[in-house]
């Protein structure tokens, strides 16, 4: 039988993904009578002493479908000796700090904190991560979860990026903050209706948020910092009517403080970077 090189380079292609499918494990942790879940590529190699970073859908997501977004980080992960977790909310949805969120989440109280800290406990023994360097990138409702990472249980975690996110209101706000200092980077946009810029009701009846401003100067003042940040303007690689302000604390000694504006930007990753590899960047700073 003759097979010519189109079929050969189909059998190739078909072998290469079969091969990137099988390397993703899913596994759970019973917390409270409920199995968890989360889901990650296996590592190529025996990492040792690798950087942890959880990738945290929006609400009504799931670990799986969030991988699909973030494959330029997966895509470097065995050369950056990165684990990178994508965990699965409960029913889709985070118990967040928004104490008016009618997700079950939310209403049921569930533990997430114990969620984390298990997850980051499976991790150290099975891959050997370095617990100095764990991180956590949330969009929409997870950027919402990751402020609460930030909030309740700072020890745990060097730095995050909340996308598309502000923080609860004072009337609005269901943690009990420590207001530790970390690291924390927020991309927003100023035509986001979901998640207002100026603060306002978030969507969905989930209450009061405050400004992006606010958010942001909310972490500097946490970290030390007073006065004006620095401002340049990123490089304007798709002309979509989007551009963005970087806006910076950043002093030796204290962790770093940056808002990425994105003039114009609605609920959605902006298309001048790639949100999951400039969080990568912003985490190997710190």
């Amino acid at each position: 039988m003759k097979i010519n090189s189109k079929s050969v380079i189909s059998i190739a292609l078909l072998f290469v993904l079969l091969k990137l499918n099988a390397q993703v494990v899913s596994d759970s942790i019973l917390i409270d009578g409920h199995y968890r879940t989360f889901h990650f590529n296996l590592p190529l190699k025996n990492f040792k002493n690798a950087s942890l970073i959880f990738v945290l859908h929006g609400s009504g997501g799931n670990g799986l479908k969030s991988m699909k977004g973030a494959s330029k980080l997966l895509n470097i992960a065995n050369e950056e000796n990165l684990l990178v977790l994508f965990p699965d909310g409960y029913l889709n949805n985070w118990n967040e700090c928004r104490k008016n969120a009618p997700a079950i989440a939310n209403v049921e109280n569930i533990d997430e904190n114990t969620f984390f800290t298990k997850m980051i406990d499976y991790c150290q023994s099975k891959y050997l991560i370095n617990p100095k360097k764990i991180f956590a990138i949330g969009t929409s409702g997870g950027g919402h979860m990751v402020y609460k990472l930030a909030m309740t249980m700072p020890e745990k975690f060097k730095a995050i990026t909340a996308i598309v996110a502000n923080l609860p209101d004072a009337s609005n706000m269901d943690c009990v903050e420590k207001k530790t200092p970390i690291a924390v980077m927020i991309i927003n946009g100023t035509n986001d209706l979901t998640n207002p810029y100026n603060g306002g009701i978030s969507a969905k009846n989930k209450g009061l948020v405050i400004s992006t401003d606010k958010t942001f100067h909310y972490w500097a003042s946490i970290n030390g910092y007073e006065g004006k940040p620095t401002m340049e303007e990123l490089p304007d690689l798709e002309p979509d009517g989007k551009t963005i302000e970087k806006y910076a604390f950043k002093q030796k000694g204290k962790p770093e403080v940056v808002l990425l504006k994105v003039i114009n930007g609605e609920h959605n990753n902006p298309k001048d970077i790639d949100v999951f590899l400039e969080s990568w960047n912003f985490f190997k700073r710190q």
